[in-house]
């Protein structure tokens, strides 16, 4: 017999003939969700961004029409390409690349099924993880990518997403005869923000002032915060006078820009050293910026609030 004072709740669990616990109605299975193939990137740049895969064929390669594009060194403009089968399968096959196609180490040379976790390895430093994921595993990874190259305060690009795309910018350039013009941006007297109303007051002027220049530029140009109060604004195929003019209309649309924090208003200004390169002229991303914070500099020796580049 059961214990008189056993909780109710538990007796009606338990046979009182054989104080056996009674086995509770299963849940139902929860419905599989259905998984795409995609790509991950896992050497190279961008480090993490997904590649999910269409219905029929993507090539993959550094052309600008490649439906799944990867500027690297050693990659051809149609380097290989992945097709998914009625069944789901996806093969690969190299287009004559000029480097090969690798998949864990062994070249293909012809069409190839792909299965969970191959790495495919193109140019000189890029690797790519083939993978079946669901809705919730590709948002997840969506999000680490997210993470990995947004700055948390202003939500535009970071410093490493930076550099990783400058650099694919420039290669662009040398090999169409491209201009690229570069403009480093700073926030005049900006520790006098932070000293007179705080560094929350100081958060906010960087965060509006991202949100407002971020919305006058073009998709294929890139505005990054470089660190601190200096932001990083590139322009691919577009040349010093262009750049010279967008970058007195950034001014001015800041300097015209209202600000106020906590009901207080705040005076914003910036300086913008513009730099420029064209062609097989341009240096490396490093020395381009550095021509652009040389005029960055002139410009705050000038009196700030003004635009300095090259003739």
């Amino acid at each position: 017999m059961l214990d008189p004072h056993t909780p109710a709740d538990v007796r009606e669990k338990l046979d009182p003939e054989q104080t056996q616990v009674r086995k509770l109605p299963e849940k139902p299975a929860a419905a599989p969700r259905a998984q795409e193939p995609c790509l991950i990137i896992l050497g190279g740049r961008n480090i993490g961004k997904l590649f999910k895969l269409g219905g029929g064929s993507d090539v993959l390669g550094r052309s600008d029409e490649a439906s799944i594009r990867v500027d690297d060194d050693g990659v051809s403009r149609r380097h290989a390409r992945l097709t998914r089968g009625p069944n789901g399968r996806v093969e690969i096959e190299d287009l004559r690349s000029t480097h090969g196609t690798y998949c864990n180490g062994a070249r293909v040379t012809g069409p190839r099924l792909l299965e969970e976790g191959d790495k495919i390895q193109i140019g000189n430093a890029t690797v790519l993880k083939f993978s079946y994921q669901d809705d919730i595993e590709e948002a997840f990874q969506a999000q680490l990518y997210d993470r990995a190259t947004r700055d948390e305060l202003t939500r535009i690009p970071n410093r490493k997403f930076l550099f990783d795309r400058l650099a694919e910018d420039m290669a662009y350039g040398q090999r169409h005869g491209a201009p690229v013009t570069l403009m480093m941006l700073d926030v005049d007297h900006f520790k006098a923000v932070n000293d007179t109303f705080g560094h929350q007051a100081g958060d906010y002027v960087l965060a509006r002032l991202s949100s407002v220049i971020a919305s006058t530029v073009r998709s294929e140009d890139l505005f990054a915060r470089y660190g601190g109060e200096e932001f990083v604004l590139v322009l691919r195929e577009c040349p010093a006078e262009k750049g010279m003019v967008m970058a007195e209309r950034i001014r001015r649309l800041v300097e015209t820009t209202r600000f106020s924090f906590n009901g207080h208003a705040i005076g914003v200004t910036i300086s913008i050293g513009v730099a420029y390169c064209t062609g097989r002229q341009c240096p490396s991303a490093d020395r381009l910026i550095a021509q652009a914070d040389r005029f960055l500099y002139e410009a705050k020796q000038r009196g700030r609030n003004r635009v300095v580049g090259q003739p």
